[in-house]
């Protein structure tokens, strides 16, 4: 024992602590919480801003974990990186994508375009490194579809085509003059950072007279309140909006007020552009969204990390799920939510909508067709209308959960008609007829596409009430309904002619056969007669288009005959108004199948005698309906989940019952 204590002190003697040190253990195990094994498996710079486990380990096996490999890295760490010996190139290339990225991130000052010569380059080297891990390693990407490193250099990959597509972009449209309804071809070779870039838009379809986009806005940097979900899907490539130019309808409302002396020249401005906006009573989607890869030649890896150049591409999420690339069937990411959100954030709807509905300057005169992708000739159309006061938001989260759904978003294109809803029912259903007929004869003129066929129409409210128009016919009925009412004498009936004609005698419109009609007062609403209905009513005004349309009818005579009031939207949903009156005993075309939504705030009161707080049970009632729907609820039902469930249910089973597409 003696002998034992005198050995160790002469150890201390000599060695001291250190020498003790080697009598602790060398590893020691602590038990990790939840967040702590997820930290260790999934953290990485894009999540908590510090390089991640996987990244840290491979540069301790390379001796590089500290010094130039101190955040941010410089290039002499990644040279050395690249260089390193003892582990494979795929453990390598993730480790270097992953440091180009915070390279990247730390040369580009936060909400940011990329401009810098040095920016670009980083993104680019980040997305190149990337691209070589995915298809230039030791194993393919389906050999390693579970592991969590795949998915975070699959992340580094499609955030720095992100980035660097925004700042290519800015580039490009400053050195080429490349924009929105420019003629320069999107092909040509452009030099920046040291790239020699070209571009491929043939995948995207883009309006009329547009070349490029004007903006590219990343979708992963917008966030939206008002849209209940995001839809997307996981894949390669970065998903962007696309802003091809402003809104041909609502910009007219949008021009700032300036100095008094500047009001004529905006006034002025907005007129132009008014008169832009009628060009075509149709228009697509302004802001749709796009999916763009970056693509770098090469045949092995050497290649593809020796190149200067590379190819930036465009495809659209609606056509494009998957591409076959260096022999392999690649899964595109696709965001349908962010075009759509974007340019509903972006309209002015809920400020235009009424000032449309009090006839303000600023409102809209006639109907306009919005189409929310490129006309697919292999879509059917399921086409929605809006009700009083109202505009294509009232839609919003319809649209999206449409959209959402991979079925119906295979099946359908969504149309989404915006109206002047001050206008007679009369007036605005001969319109929005004229509308639809004049876009299905652009894109199809001969009638044979599929979306020509098979038209599912949705309409809420007074939408309803034009829906139920629009699948109807009339022949005499309407025409008895304007002689009795007006007294018009036939020397004004002969001189309205054919015009007149076309908004009284019709047919069903061609193509629809299904319809859906959410809280619509097809024999009108109490409400809209009372004091509160007519003091509304009285704040309407008719837009002086109407004037154009029915003037001879209405104006007084050279020989002094009194005008004829004409009835407004209010007016016509009053439960005693002659014409909602003939409308209701207009017979639906046999070949349409329709179903009701109707909405009830008090589920205690029978049946019978409920209404939505606007319209009762018996206006909303259709008898021969598929199917009807009673939802406890307000009147805007339309955007309750139960009413959405409703729409998908209705939607599925339509397709259920038609044959399969080949």
């Amino acid at each position: 024992m003696l002998r034992a204590l005198a050995l160790a002190a002469g150890l201390l003697a000599l060695g001291g602590c250190a020498v003790l040190k080697e009598f602790a253990p060398r590893v020691e195990a602590e038990p990790l919480g939840p967040g702590e094994y997820i930290a260790l498996k999934r953290s990485d710079i894009l999540t908590t801003d510090e390089l991640s486990p996987a990244t840290q380990a491979t540069l301790r096996v390379a001796g590089l974990d500290e010094g130039a490999c101190l955040a941010p890295p410089t290039p002499d760490c990644v040279a050395a990186l690249a260089a390193a010996q003892g582990f494979g190139d795929e453990r390598r290339l993730a480790a270097l994508a992953e440091l180009w990225t915070q390279q990247a991130i730390a040369l580009t000052p936060e909400g940011s375009v990329p401009a810098a010569d040095a920016q670009i380059d980083a993104w680019l080297e980040a997305a190149r490194h990337a691209y070589a891990y995915l298809f230039f390693s030791e194993r393919a990407p389906g050999e390693r579809a579970f592991e969590d490193r795949q998915t975070q250099v699959r992340d580094y990959y499609n955030y720095a085509v992100q980035q660097a597509a925004s700042g290519l972009f800015q580039r490009w449209q400053d050195q080429a003059g490349h924009g929105a309804g420019t003629t320069t071809g999107p092909g040509d070779a452009l030099s920046i950072a040291g790239w020699t870039i070209t571009s491929d838009m043939s995948g995207v379809r883009m309006p009329e007279g547009v070349v490029l986009p004007r903006e590219l806005v990343p979708a992963s940097s917008i966030s939206f309140a008002g849209l209940r979900s995001i839809y997307r899907r996981d894949g390669f490539g970065a998903e962007v909006v696309a802003v091809m130019g402003d809104d041909p309808v609502t910009t007219a409302a949008a021009a700032p007020s300036r100095a008094v002396e500047d009001r004529d020249d905006d006034r002025d401005d907005r007129q132009d552009r008014r008169r832009a906006g009628r060009s075509r009573p149709f228009s697509e989607m302004p802001s749709p969204t796009l999916t763009l890869l970056i693509r770098f030649p090469g045949e092995d890896l050497a290649g593809v990390l020796a190149t200067r150049e590379l190819l930036i591409s465009a495809h659209d999420p609606y056509v494009d799920d998957a591409i076959e690339l260096h022999g392999l069937h690649v899964p595109l990411s696709a965001n349908y939510s962010a075009g759509y959100g974007l340019w509903l954030a972006r309209s002015g709807f809920n400020r235009q909508s009424l000032q449309t509905l009090f006839g303000r300057e600023e409102g809209i005169t006639r109907p306009h067709l919005y189409m929310m992708q490129p006309y697919d000739p292999d879509r059917r159309i399921l086409l929605m209308i809006h009700g009083l006061a109202s505009s294509p938001e009232a839609w919003v989260n319809v649209a999206n959960e449409v959209l959402g759904d991979e079925v119906l978003r295979r099946e359908f294109q969504i149309w989404q008609v915006y109206y002047p809803t001050n206008m007679p029912l009369v007036l605005n259903q001969s319109a929005i007829r004229r509308i639809i007929v004049a876009a299905m004869e652009n894109f199809d003129p001969d009638g044979r596409a599929r979306a020509s066929r098979e038209t599912v129409l949705i309409g809420h409210s007074m939408g309803g009430v034009l829906s139920r128009l629009l699948v109807s016919s009339a022949d005499d009925q309407l025409w008895t309904w304007m002689r009795e009412n007006y007294e018009l004498d036939d020397g004004r009936l002969e001189r309205a002619g054919p015009r007149l004609d076309r908004m009284l005698r019709f047919e069903p419109l061609p193509g629809v056969d299904r319809a859906v009609f959410i809280a619509s007062p097809h024999r009108g609403t109490a409400v809209a007669g009372n004091g509160l209905g007519r003091f509304l009513g009285r704040l309407v005004r008719l837009p002086l288009t109407v004037l154009e349309e029915v003037g001879e009818l209405f104006v007084g005579d050279d020989d002094g005959s009194e005008p004829v009031a004409l009835p407004n939207s209010i007016d016509n949903l009053g439960q005693d108004d002659p014409f909602v009156r003939a409308a209701a005993d207009l017979p639906i075309s046999p070949r349409v199948r329709y179903h009701s939504i109707i909405a009830r705030t008090d589920p205690d009161v029978p049946l019978e005698q409920s209404d939505d707080g606007l319209v009762p049970y018996s206006s909303a009632h259709l008898p021969g309906a598929l199917s009807e729907k009673v939802i406890t609820g307000g009147h805007s039902v339309q955007e309750t989940p139960q009413a959405i469930l409703e729409i998908r249910r209705i939607l599925h089973r339509d397709i259920g019952e038609r044959p399969p597409r080949p």
